[in-house]
């Protein structure tokens, strides 16, 4: 039974919206008594915002769901032992945690219950975040936890900008508008970056007056850039981005380590929790300084990166070929000379000839995206029968899935937990496998 709105615990009339087998989903008519998880949400937009949907739940509450979600999975998805659970590792504070945030422009903003039934006539254009169920509308943000400041300013300041000097919101119905799109990155380094993306239709007078205004108003953002976006989907990877002032990337840090961020690269969202991802995935190497790593799915490089002080070489491979660049960048710019990357899908490029040119991998980290890694790259896992395999998941049942798979020569020694995203029901856990066998062998028919 699956109740939007509620929280375990709550007493409830429930409204039964669907019927499905073995599920029913429905959501809170009246709350009779509510959870003492239960908590009073600190966003306005909450309910109507597709984000923080879990705003309404007790953090440690939503801590222990997290956890049970992992250990759920890998009992009734991977069936195999576990040899410890360490506790779920908590975000230092579940507010203003992000470092990126994307809003969407529109001219046709959500309106209220309380607006409509106001009779007044409201203005129509809004930036903010897009309405679960509807592409076309967007709910405007005025205030939004998710991202320190000056994101709620910066935001803030165009959508009014953009108001006052009768630049069009764009409508992704009709696609025509001027203003699409605003990204917002801010670094622990106190470096800010900000991309707007342009409709075809606009002109660079207003591109001009937009920005310009923005460098005056905002001295401190260290990168402004925009683009002019003509296709149908909202994508700027395939998308040409222009510098209008600063410089191309802003500079984060991890630890020690050193990373250029550009518009199009891939960061953990969360930094302090990436600081703490990473160095759960570095304890469970148990690097020496001898080892040669196997980074899979490396994206820009940050595990490679960071584990590159405590490794003898770092063989990172990613799919995206932007994403190989910034890492051979964020290699140079920290003096790593030993760490070698290579573009292209992990299950074609994992083969005997990288092994043989790199040597066997003493530990192999791995990192792929949320639909886990491709059977043939589990195969060929088994085969290279690496010491240890750490393994980084953003979906602990794609992860249990896999895990499955690797148990035929893999013993899962360790697992935690890392809430990356608070108030939310997502979770990246992180697994220590070591092998079983020293050849592994695999099983033939009859």
């Amino acid at each position: 039974v699956f109740v939007e709105g509620a929280v375990p615990g709550d007493v409830a009339d429930v409204l039964v919206q669907s019927r499905k087998a073995g599920q029913l989903q429905g959501k809170v008519d009246k709350l009779l008594v509510p959870s003492p998880d239960r908590r009073e949400p600190v966003c306005e937009h909450f309910g109507v915002c597709g984000g923080c949907k879990w705003q309404h739940l007790d953090y440690q509450a939503q801590l222990r769901h997290k956890q049970q979600a992992v250990e759920e999975a890998f009992r009734r998805i991977a069936k195999v032992e576990v040899g410890e659970f360490l506790p779920i590792l908590g975000a230092p504070s579940p507010l203003h945690y992000r470092n990126k945030l994307e809003f969407t422009a529109s001219d046709r903003r959500w309106l209220t219950l309380e607006e409509i039934r106001s009779g007044e006539t409201f203005h129509r254009d809004g930036l903010g975040f897009h309405l679960p169920g509807h592409f076309d509308k967007v709910v405007d943000v005025q205030t939004c936890y998710l991202q320190p400041e000056p994101s709620n300013a910066i935001r803030n300041e165009i959508r009014d900008y953009a108001r006052a000097n009768g630049l069009s919101f764009y409508n992704v119905r009709s696609h025509e508008g001027a203003l699409r799109n605003v990204i917002v990155r801010t670094a622990s380094t106190g470096e800010v970056m900000v991309t707007v993306s342009f409709g075809a239709q606009s002109t660079p007078e207003e591109r001009d007056g937009l920005l310009s205004h923005l460098r005056a108003r905002f001295p401190e953002i260290t990168s402004l850039q925009f683009a002019v976006n003509g296709k149908f989907n909202d994508v700027l990877y395939d998308v040409d981005i222009e510098v209008f002032s600063g410089r191309s990337y802003i500079e984060e840090r991890l630890g020690e380590v050193r990373f250029h961020i550009g518009p199009k690269s891939f960061f953990q969202t969360n930094t302090a929790q990436g600081l703490a991802l990473y160095e759960i995935a570095r304890d469970f190497a148990g690097l020496t300084g001898r080892e040669t790593v196997y980074d899979l799915y490396t994206g820009l490089g940050s595990i490679a990166c960071f584990v590159a002080g405590q490794s003898a070489k770092v063989i990172g491979i990613e799919e995206v070929e932007p994403a190989v660049e910034d890492a051979r960048v964020n290699a140079r710019i920290n003096g790593f000379d030993h760490l070698h990357f290579y573009a292209g899908d992990v299950k074609t490029l994992l083969t005997e000839q990288l092994v043989a040119l790199h040597g066997p991998p003493d530990v192999v980290i791995t990192d792929p995206p949320r639909a886990g890694m491709h059977a043939k790259v589990v195969e060929t896992l088994l085969v290279l029968n690496a010491p240890k395999i750490v393994y980084v998941s953003c979906n602990p049942a794609t992860q249990a899935r896999d895990l499955a798979l690797l148990s035929a020569g893999y013993t899962v020694r360790k697992s935690r937990a890392v809430d990356m995203f608070p108030h939310t029901h997502h979770i990246e856990n992180v697994v220590l496998l070591e092998r079983k066998y020293d050849r592994y062998v695999p099983d033939t028919a009859e």
